[in-house]
C-alpha cells in the first residue's frame, strides 16, 4: 500500500508494518481524544521563526526574581544548565502568571526522585509546568502515577519524555497516556518494534494507537516525535483509515521520516480534507502561485498550508500595501515560506526600519527574505548601528554594503567582517558597545 521502496526500506517488512488493520474504534466520545481538534492547535506544532523578544525592564525584573523565590535566570543557567537565552526564554513565559511558584515545582520533582537532568528536560520541552500548582496539581498526579505502581525509574523515565503529563486534569487521561508511553517505551527496547512484546489486548483502542505509533517507529520516526504526535491536539495517532491515508500521502509526497517536517506534515495532512486543501490550493493560485509553487512550498513548511483564509489574505495585503509588487510577494515566500506567517506589525516594522531608515532597496529585500525573520531588536537594529557607525567615519564608503552580509551572517562572521578587523583598540571597544547592549534584551 506504501511506495515507499525509495526510502530504501525492506518492502517485506514495510507490508507488515504498513499493511495494518486499523479495526478499532479509538476512544470514542472521550474529551482527552477528541474527533475534532481546534485549527488553532496547530500554533502548537509550529517552531518560532523569529527569535523571542522581551522588554529590558521585564528581563530585569526576571533576573531579580521574585521576594523569598530563588528561581531566577541565574538560576536556571547555574543550577540546570540552561543558556542565558533558554533561561530568559522560559521566565518570559512564566513571568506571566504572577502566582507561578516555581521553586515548589523544582522541590516536587525532586522529592519525586528526578535529577536536575531531567529537570532540565522537562522544563525545556514543557516551560508550562512552571506555572502549575504543585499542591493542587502536579503532586495528585504524581502520587496517582505511583499508585498504579509505577516505580521511581519508570515515573522519572516517561515523566522525562512526556512531560505534558503531569499537566492533565482528569486521572483517567494522565493513567491513559502514562500507559501508551510506558508501552512505546518497553517497545522500543524489543528487537524490530515487535507488537507481540507487549501483550496487548487485541482489538483494544490502547493496541490500536501502539499500533500506529510503531508503524511510525518502523519508517524511523524518532521517539521523541512519536511522543510529541501522542500528547498533541491533532490526535494523529487516534486514526483508523484516515491515519492510514494520510501516512500514505507524507510519504509519497518524500518527506524524510527522521524530521519534524514529516511529522507536521502529517498532522497537517491529517486535519485537512481534500476540499479544505483544493480549497486552499485555489486561494494561493488566485495570488499568483502555481499549484506546483504550494507543494514545494509545503515541503518546505508544512504548517503553510494551514494558514487561514484570513491570515493568507492579511499577509499578502500587508506587504502589497508596502510597496511589494504581486510577483515580489511569491518569489519572497517561495524562498522563505515562513514569510506569509509574520504578523502585520512586524513585517511594517522591519520593511520601514531597512528601508527608510537604512536606505537598502525594496529590491534588496526581495532578494534576502529571511531578514524578516530575524529579531529587530537583537539582531537587525545592533548591526545597523554597527554599520551607520563605520560609515560616520568613512570606513565603509558612502554606499551601504550589501544586506546579506549585514544581516544572513553569523554573529562571529558578523563581528569578524566589520569589527574586530580593525587596529584601533578604542574603535573596537566602541563598535562592540553598540553592537553588544542589544545582545542581552
Amino acid at each position: 500500500m506504501y511506495s515507499l521502496i525509495r526510502h530504501g526500506r525492506n518492502s517485506l517488512e514495510l507490508q507488515k508494518w504498513l499493511h495494518l488493520r486499523f479495526a478499532v474504534n479509538l476512544l470514542q466520545n472521550e474529551s482527552a481524544f477528541s474527533p475534532n481538534p481546534s485549527p488553532n492547535a496547530l500554533s502548537s506544532l509550529s517552531n518560532s521563526f523569529s527569535s523571542p523578544s522581551a522588554a529590558a525592564s521585564d528581563v530585569s525584573s526576571l533576573r531579580d526574581g521574585r521576594k523569598g523565590n530563588n528561581f531566577t535566570v541565574s538560576y536556571l543557567v547555574h543550577s540546570l544548565g540552561f543558556t542565558t537565552k533558554l533561561a530568559e526564554s522560559i521566565w518570559t513565559k512564566v513571568s506571566s502568571e504572577g502566582k507561578a511558584n516555581p521553586d515548589s515545582v523544582l522541590n516536587l520533582l525532586r522529592s519525586h526522585g528526578f535529577t536536575d537532568s531531567q529537570i532540565s528536560t522537562i522544563i525545556t520541552n514543557y516551560p508550562r509546568l512552571l506555572i502549575l500548582d504543585s499542591e493542587k496539581s502536579l503532586a495528585p498526579n504524581l502520587k496517582f502515577l505511583q499508585s498504579r505502581g509505577a516505580s521511581t525509574s519508570e515515573l522519572t523515565e516517561i515523566v522525562s519524555n512526556v512531560p505534558r503529563i503531569l499537566g492533565m486534569r482528569w486521572h483517567k487521561a494522565v493513567g491513559r497516556y502514562y500507559d501508551f508511553v510506558k508501552d512505546i517505551i518497553e517497545a522500543d527496547k524489543c528487537s524490530n518494534y515487535e507488537m507481540s512484546c507487549l501483550s496487548l489486548p487485541e482489538g483494544t483502542s490502547q493496541e490500536n494507537i501502539i499500533r500506529n505509533v510503531l508503524a511510525l517507529r518502523r519508517l524511523g520516526v524518532p521517539q521523541r516525535l512519536l511522543f510529541s504526535l501522542l500528547t498533541s491536539n491533532f490526535h494523529v495517532v487516534s486514526g483508523k483509515e484516515r491515519f492510514e491515508e494520510s501516512l500514505k500521502k507524507v510519504v509519497g509526497m518524500g518527506f524524510d521520516p527522521a524530521t519534524s517536517k514529516f511529522v507536521k506534515a502529517l498532522c497537517v495532512i491529517y486535519q485537512m480534507s481534500d476540499k479544505t486543501t483544493e480549497e486552499k490550493v485555489s486561494l494561493y493560485r488566485k495570488l499568483g502561485f502555481s499549484t506546483g509553487d504550494v507543494w514545494e512550498i509545503f515541503k518546505k513548511n508544512p504548517l503553510f498550508l494551514a494558514l487561514s483564509e484570513k491570515n493568507i489574505l492579511n499577509s499578502f495585503d500587508t506587504f502589497i500595501s508596502l510597496g511589494f509588487s504581486r510577483d515580489e510577494f511569491v518569489t519572497m515566500v517561495k524562498h522563505c515560506p515562513q514569510c506569509i506567517g509574520l504578523s502585520a506589525e512586524s513585517v511594517k516594522k522591519k520593511t520601514e526600519f531597512l528601508v527608510k531608515e537604512m536606505n537598502w532597496s525594496l529590491k534588496a529585500v526581495v532578494s534576502n527574505p529571511s531578514v524578516f525573520g530575524y529579531s529587530l531588536e537583537k539582531r537587525t537594529v545592533p548591526r545597523c548601528n554597527v554599520i551607520k557607525a563605520l560609515m560616520s567615519k568613512g570606513l565603509l564608503g558612502s554606499e551601504l554594503p550589501p544586506l546579506s552580509p549585514v544581516l544572513a551572517v553569523t554573529d562571529e562572521a558578523f563581528l569578524n567582517k566589520y569589527v574586530r578587523k580593525h587596529d584601533d583598540k578604542e574603535l573596537v571597544a566602541e563598535l562592540m558597545s553598540i553592537f553588544v547592549p542589544h545582545r542581552s534584551s
